[in-house]
């Protein structure tokens, strides 16, 4: 628990980061910057514009991923890979990084869920953990058309991120403006058509950006219409034995707008909205039989992703020697997440009748973050300052409505259908990180120390609801939670030239147990029952890392290897009721006293005159309980992928050879993945007749292999092998228009 004087600290700091950014903002608005490049430019009706130039039209790197950890994609090659989602970004551009389909999360470093952060323009996106009914995931609520970079950070470090940056982060920018306007120019954008085999999806999305004066308006919208993901499955039918997937119906809708004013002191603010939702429908045919409960028809299943937010965005960049600050960077924002799942339909033999559920977990919420940046010299050192500060306030609410012709609540035959109510309460949380670090570079040497550290505050407050007090299992309000965390680290640099960098880091960092984790209460008597623990502690880690980053685009490369201990590692377990309450078992959250994840990350590409190009990147991590010798669940087996192309100014083509080893074998029914190799080639021509105008054209799995991805095989298994295998030979084609 946080004793009283932490409270106060953490109020004082609040204040003073909030004063401090505000002074930066005024000190410069007083100020008029001579500096400031004002041209005369003329847009189509002639008319005489001034355009100010200023660096906050297009934004600099978040500071999430102002680290030599961190690799970026951006928009070009996103669309030049035809990446369309997480799982094309881990394929062959981010071979350490993978997404689980049956939760929605992404894994890093063989850890997933809410062990990997997620951000978009400085927001982070939680993780939803349904727990008891599947609804969960949400991290991966945006579209890929709406962004400009994806940062991946690699690493087990608090220190910028807070709570939950174990095995990494996500750092999404979404487009600006300066993305779609160029230089000399008053208006920009962009038209995007494509076809997806992977789901025999079709995306339309476009984008448009305008300034007038010192004023930028910048609209995205875009639309996906698809099926089900394919697999190299060849059985159809119904029941167990069907090894094609279930057939399905997806809409998948995304809208961004921004506004900015800028400012010829440095200032930017803006305003931006955003909406994202995407619907799913199933026709459950793996769950039907043409004797069973449901028949063949009669049992579809839905699930749905929502996710929408407003924020008010401030930048600042001194314009001169003279600013309290560098840089400064502040959001404060509203955002909403809601996962949803459910199923309906007629059951013929056991509680004979019509038949739905409707399960839902949500996160609403709102915060501030910002972060500001200074540098000065002491005697012979050269310091840079970078300080932020992060404060949200949410509300997770968790429901189950439903109908069926079960009038017996809690019989053998109803255990299982208990509904119209919420399996946790709701949960009120309140989080409050700041922390600062220093580089510290020695006189004009190559050498340099980065101290930094953070600190976190969360409290967790559970609030009865009718919904939760009815529940099956219901027996007395849990008691809150509430914990803070130190998060140091360490990091040394040798640069002896501007394309070497050597690094050695040494970091710590923490996940609070999520809400889930905590009060989940779902079961009933008679049945089995899934409980959250109230006692659970924070998971913590301790790291170190060494690496170097080469060259730069046209040839380098980097090599990182890493260790990391986790104490108190939240997993669940399932055990036999000793009271005979629950014959069908107990589930419950406990933390291992130990675990350990070390591994090797590297990657190497080389652009010739000729126009030949080559790359290579491999990840491989290794997860234990070093007490138990289990194997974590989430841990993947090595990946790498290599590449060969040829590019001139107007058309260009790549062949991409991506392969990964065999999984450890595993207890119970997870399937122990085969290794596989895979051979994806690409094409694309920007035709001179049409400026502007790009076409990509691609055959993934060209020889038709049957494979499988270990992350999306981590759980029980109740179909055939072949049911949860990998796409086979698909084709992707787009075309894209920039003005």
């Amino acid at each position: 628990m946080v004793l009283r004087r932490s409270r106060s600290v953490l109020l004082a700091c609040t204040a003073f980061m909030v004063l401090g950014m505000g002074t930066a903002s005024l000190a410069q608005t007083a100020k008029q910057d001579s500096s400031t490049d004002v041209a005369s430019q003329k847009d189509d009706a002639a008319t005489t514009l001034k355009k100010i130039v200023v660096k906050g039209d297009k934004p600099s790197k978040d500071v999430l991923a102002d680290t030599p950890l961190a690799s970026e994609t951006t928009a070009k090659t996103i669309d030049d890979k035809q990446i369309n989602s997480i799982e094309d970004l881990g394929r062959s551009t981010e071979v350490g990084v993978g997404f689980n389909r049956t939760d929605g999360s992404t894994n890093i470093r063989g850890l997933d869920d809410d062990r990997v952060l997620t951000t978009i323009d400085g927001i982070q996106i939680p993780f939803l953990l349904d727990g008891a009914r599947d609804a969960d995931g949400g991290t991966n609520s945006f579209d890929f058309n709406t962004l400009s970079t994806v940062d991946i950070v690699r690493g087990a470090d608090s220190s910028r991120g807070g709570s939950g940056m174990l095995g990494g982060a996500v750092v999404l920018r979404t487009l600006e403006p300066g993305d779609l306007i160029k230089p000399g120019a008053t208006w920009g954008g962009v038209f995007k058509l494509d076809y997806d085999g992977d789901d025999r999806s079709i995306g339309a999305s476009a984008a448009v950006a305008k300034r007038i004066e010192n004023t930028a308006v910048l609209f995205q919208g875009g639309y996906r219409k698809g099926h089900e993901t394919e697999n190299n499955g060849d059985v159809g039918g119904y029941s167990t034995t069907r090894t094609e997937p279930n057939p399905a119906d997806y809409d998948q809708k995304n809208m961004l707008f921004k506004i900015r004013q800028y400012t010829d002191s440095g200032s930017t603010f803006g305003l931006t909205a955003e909406h994202f939702a995407k619907d799913i429908d199933t026709d459950l045919k793996t769950l039907e039989s043409v004797r069973g409960n449901f028949r063949p028809g009669n049992y579809d299943g839905s699930n749905d992703t929502k996710r929408d937010r407003v924020s008010l965005d401030y930048k600042f960049e001194a314009t001169d020697d003279d600013a309290l600050f560098d840089s400064a960077n502040a959001v404060f924002y509203w955002q909403h997440l809601l996962r949803e799942n459910g199923s309906s339909g007629y059951r013929y033999t056991s509680v004979i009748g019509d038949y739905w559920r409707r399960n839902e977990i949500e996160d609403r919420g709102f915060g501030f973050s910002g972060d500001v940046s200074k540098s000065f010299d002491t005697g012979s050192l050269h310091h840079k300052v970078t300080a932020g500060l992060a404060v949200s306030f949410d509300k997770t609410h968790q429901y189950s409505a439903g109908e069926d012709s079960c009038d017996v609540r809690f019989t053998y035959s109803c255990n299982f259908l208990h509904t119209n109510q919420s399996d946790m309460p709701d949960v009120d949380g309140k989080r409050v990180g700041s922390f600062v670090d220093d580089k510290i570079t020695l006189g004009s040497s190559a050498f340099s120390l980065t101290p930094g550290i953070r600190f976190d505050w969360y409290d967790y407050s559970p609030q009865s609801t009718d919904a939760y007090t009815r529940s099956a299992n219901y027996s007395s309000m849990p008691a809150g939670q509430s914990d803070s965390r130190f998060s140091p680290k360490l990091r040394a640099a040798f640069q002896p030239q501007d394309d070497v960098e050597i690094y050695a880091q040494w970091a710590m960092a923490f996940r609070a147990p999520n809400v889930t984790e905590l009060y989940e209460n779902y079961g009933v008597p008679g049945g089995y029952v899934s409980y959250g623990n109230p006692d659970l502690k924070p998971e913590t880690s301790n790291g170190i890392e060494i690496g170097t980053n080469l060259g730069d685009k046209d040839f380098g490369g980097h090599i990182g290897v890493f260790y990391n201990r986790y104490k108190n590692f939240i997993d669940s377990v399932n055990y036999a009721d000793p009271t005979g309450t629950y014959p069908l078992g107990i589930t419950e959250y406990f933390n291992r006293a130990s675990v350990r994840i070390y591994g090797i990350e590297a990657n190497i590409h080389k652009t010739f005159d000729n126009g030949i190009h080559i790359n290579g990147a491999f990840a491989y991590s290794n997860g234990k309980d070093t007490e138990t010798g289990e194997f974590i669940s989430s841990d993947v087996p090595a990946k790498a992928a290599f590449g060969i192309g040829y590019a001139t100014e107007t058309w260009g083509t790549d062949l991409a050879f991506i392969t990964a080893t065999s999984e450890p074998k595993r207890s119970g029914d997870k399937l122990s993945t085969p290794g596989y190799g895979i051979v994806d080639l690409t094409a694309w021509a920007a035709p001179e007749q049409v400026k502007g105008m790009t076409l990509r054209a691609g055959v993934y799995n060209v020889f038709d292999k049957t494979y499988y991805n270990a992350t999306n095989t981590n759980g029980t298994l109740t179909q055939p092998y072949s049911y949860y295998s990998e796409p086979g030979r698909t084709f992707k084609v787009s075309l894209t228009q920039t003005f």
